[in-house]
């Protein structure tokens, strides 16, 4: 008879990402001011999460409807964008470089599951986007994989495995499709749509 999961086993009291109370507060904190459709300024947003330990650069542009799970494990570029409905699933570091956009819905989740073992146990990894990667809408990053630097994961993609800097990438899981090229004085990039 083969092995089953028994998730009445399920025990991840090894993981401790902060004092309960400091976690209630931020959950509370960050329904009130990020994770909500309201008109936020940004610069409101951006000081709450270094209140709770996020590290922040210059200029950087956090939608409505963003969910965090931890901002002390977070650090974010100068010039970065987080697109409305971003969940970055930060069990553990998660962070995004210079210039790097994260557009709708994207994902990146620190957190899996050893579907190994009976117990399911927890397993976490840290996320790294390097400068100017961009993160296209509805992808996810799984934990544990590095961004190099203006790599591209298209719509709805999934990126299981470290993405090759000024690469383009697609698919469940995603594979590289071509280079990217980053054109100077405002000349169109026709390759993006062919």
């Amino acid at each position: 008879m083969k092995a089953k999961t028994d998730l009445s086993k399920f025990n991840n009291s090894w993981y401790k990402p902060a004092s309960k109370l400091k976690i209630i507060v931020w959950f509370i904190v960050n329904s009130l001011i990020i994770n909500n459709y309201l008109p936020i300024p940004v610069f409101l947003k951006i000081m709450v999460l270094r209140l709770f330990g996020a590290k922040i650069g210059n200029n950087v542009m956090i939608k409505p409807n963003v969910n965090i799970k931890y901002p002390w494990f977070l650090e974010i570029g100068n010039n970065a964008w987080i697109g409305e409905g971003t969940w970055i699933d930060n069990y553990v570091n998660v962070v995004i470089g210079d210039n790097s956009c994260l557009s709708q819905g994207a994902m990146l989740l620190t957190g899996n599951h050893d579907y190994k073992k009976i117990t399911f146990d927890l397993m976490v990894a840290s996320i790294y986007l390097d400068e100017g990667v961009w993160i296209g809408a509805k992808s996810v990053v799984c934990g544990g994989v590095r961004c190099g630097s203006h790599a591209v994961l298209t719509v709805n993609s999934v990126a299981t495995k470290d993405l090759q800097p000024y690469t383009v990438y697609q698919g469940n899981p995603a594979q590289a499709i071509r280079v990217r090229t980053i054109y100077e004085n405002n000349v169109a990039n026709d390759e993006f749509y062919s």
